[in-house]
């Protein structure tokens, strides 16, 4: 069946305050010219941004998302955000386990399923990253672990109006490189017989799955093209209005 695509851009940490909103007035703008409806779009700046980011996109179909969200809605976390506070600055979405705080802060499986949790009951879409390592490709482990993250991430709760799945290979994220057409569609493929498994078929088919890997303009419209990839996590390129707009456009 017909999912309808989603291209969500991962700021990460970049962007002071001006920048960022040159970058959202522009898609904006573009967005608002062109009157695309190729594809859902969601920007996803630092948090100190979110609400300003929101406000700038605010009349246009641009959704705004966090990068990260606490697994409650308050309390003595210094320095963390909770998924009701992106709520109340304008978000609509949040990203939840990528490979870069998998790594640096030791996040497992069962906490990134109680953040996408947390997201889900303040109304935040939650989209969930999983994916292995090149040591993990190279030991032909794969399909393994991706199957085992899925499982593990999975929140209880999940529809395909509150969960995406962005499968991200760790090691193609900001390298340049990025797995064959051959090796993406195997694993979108097996992500979405995981999810006919664990929800059953009817809702796996409308669950969207997206690539994250070095997408870019150039070879964004071929790897859109491929089935069962339903759209793109797009980390750098997201940064240049130029590019993303073309990632945007390819899924036309």
């Amino acid at each position: 069946m017909a999912r309808r695509p989603l291209i969500a851009g991962n700021w990460k940490m970049n962007c002071l305050k001006a920048d960022g909103l040159a970058l959202a007035r522009g898609l904006a703008a573009r967005i608002g010219i062109e009157a695309t409806r190729a594809a859902d779009v969601v920007i996803c700046p630092p948090a100190g941004l979110v609400e300003s980011v929101a406000r700038a996109v605010a009349g246009s179909v641009i959704g705004v998302g966090g990068q990260d969200c606490h697994t409650v809605p308050k309390g003595a976390h210094t320095g963390d955000i909770s998924a009701a506070m992106l709520k109340d600055l304008g978000a609509s979405h949040v990203i939840v386990g990528h490979s870069e705080r998998r790594k640096a802060y030791g996040e497992s499986d069962a906490l990134i399923r109680a953040k996408a949790e947390a997201a889900h009951a303040a109304g935040l879409v939650s989209i969930i990253c999983i994916g292995e390592t090149e040591a993990e490709r190279l030991d032909g482990r794969t399909l393994e672990v991706v199957g085992g993250q899925f499982a593990g991430v999975l929140p209880g709760d999940a529809t395909p109006d509150n969960t995406v799945i962005a499968y991200e290979p760790v090691w193609a994220i900001g390298t340049g490189r990025t797995p064959t057409d051959e090796e993406v569609a195997e694993v979108h493929h097996e992500i979405r017989a995981l999810a006919a498994r664990h929800l059953g078929a009817e809702v796996a088919a409308k669950l969207r799955i997206l690539y994250g890997g070095s997408m870019n303009a150039a070879n964004a419209r071929q790897l859109l093209a491929l089935e069962d990839v339903d759209g793109g996590l797009i980390g750098g390129a997201s940064l240049q209005l130029d590019g993303f707009w073309t990632i945007i456009e390819s899924c036309a």
